[in-house]
């Protein structure tokens, strides 16, 4: 047994109760360490001084009620194990110390936009940018004038920012207020970016906007992916683009592309929109054309049969029409035709 019942002579007791007080020690001792350097306390005092510092006493005398060889605290309630005091709930913190719980105003102000140069390398798409130098998409895309994020090459000088936000060009009638008021950025802000001195600017100028994001269309088009690809099957018979007619042999420009299909074959809706065409056409045969939002409209041709009625509001990936050989047609395959604002685009750059 540790403590002989008869000896309760005050005096701390046997070798097994030395080390166990040597081990408690041990364990004062490091947090000690900490606390006296940061209470500028002095190594000369003694261990006395150091328990002192972080309000213990010296050891009790062993005592069988309170435990063998226990340190006892002035309050063990407001002292954690590492030695140091814990201020209770209700207690008063310093401005100074307060200041400090928050990140200082000068890591979030408004900054002048800075660039630097990247030239891009084998592989590099508009993401894996982003994660390089932590900015957004909208952000390269905007500032590097992309039309077409899968059309960017190895080579090509792209600016980096040193912020995020987009170039707007500004109107004749915008001021620094309109622009601020337009993408919900502070006026202040937009000129310190900017480095302007007064709110007037000149019509046709390319201001930067921080924090401001491309519209979600825009950005589906830049990065194709507004329209899904409207058979199951994407190989392409023949491309967007000038060629030489398989009907008459003269050179026309092809305004669509043709992809190849069995007859029967499912033709689905590119994107959302109201069927504003569902019918008969000398060249394309069964045709059925949709209107969609922003200008777009999407034609299918050479149908053999047509799923849907004119007028009707069909959904992105709804099944219109069957793959025919209808009209002008050498065999069969669904045309795919997009417009925008009247004017035929490559289908290819803006289909995911």
């Amino acid at each position: 047994m540790f403590v002989d019942k008869a000896e309760k002579s005050g005096v701390l007791a046997t070798a097994p109760v030395h080390l166990e007080w040597l081990g408690r020690a041990l364990l004062i001792g490091a947090s000690c360490f900490y606390a006296g350097m940061t209470l500028g306390g002095s190594w000369a005092g003694g261990g006395a001084d150091l328990l002192t510092a972080v309000g213990t006493k010296s050891p009790a005398p062993v005592n069988e009620e309170e435990g063998i060889g226990g340190l006892l605290t002035e309050d063990p309630a407001g002292i954690d194990p590492a030695g140091f005091e814990i201020l209770p709930a209700s207690a008063e913190v310093d401005s100074d110390s307060e200041q400090s719980m928050f990140e200082p105003d000068t890591y979030s102000s408004a900054r002048p936009v800075m660039y630097t140069s990247y030239r891009l390398e084998a592989g590099d798409v508009v993401g894996k940018l982003s994660a390089l130098f932590g900015l957004n998409q909208d952000t390269i895309i905007s500032v590097n004038g992309v039309r077409n994020s899968r059309t960017i090459r190895h080579g090509e000088i792209f600016r980096i920012p040193n912020q995020d936000g987009i170039l707007y060009t500004a109107a004749a009638t915008d001021t620094i207020d309109t622009i601020a008021e337009k993408f919900k950025v502070s006026s202040a802000d937009l000129m310190t970016v900017n480095e302007y001195f007064a709110p007037e600017v000149r019509s046709g100028e390319k201001l930067f906007v921080p924090g401001a994001r491309l519209d979600r269309i825009a950005l589906q088009e830049i990065n194709g992916d507004l329209f899904i690809w409207p058979t199951l099957n994407r190989y392409i018979t023949s491309a967007y683009g000038w060629r030489r007619s398989p009907i008459t042999g003269t050179r026309l420009f092809h305004n669509g592309i043709d992809i190849r299909g069995a007859t029967g074959t499912a033709i689905y809706a590119a994107m959302a929109g109201r069927v504003t065409f569902a019918g008969w056409d000398n060249v394309y045969g069964y045709q059925v054309v949709i209107t969609h939002h922003s200008g777009y409209r999407t034609m299918y041709g050479h149908l053999s049969h047509i799923r849907i009625r004119q007028g009707a509001y069909v959904t992105t990936g709804q099944r219109i029409g069957d793959v025919g050989n209808t009209g002008a047609s050498t065999g069969p395959h669904l045309h795919f035709t997009v417009y925008k604002n009247g004017v035929s685009i490559n289908p290819r750059v803006i289909t995911n």
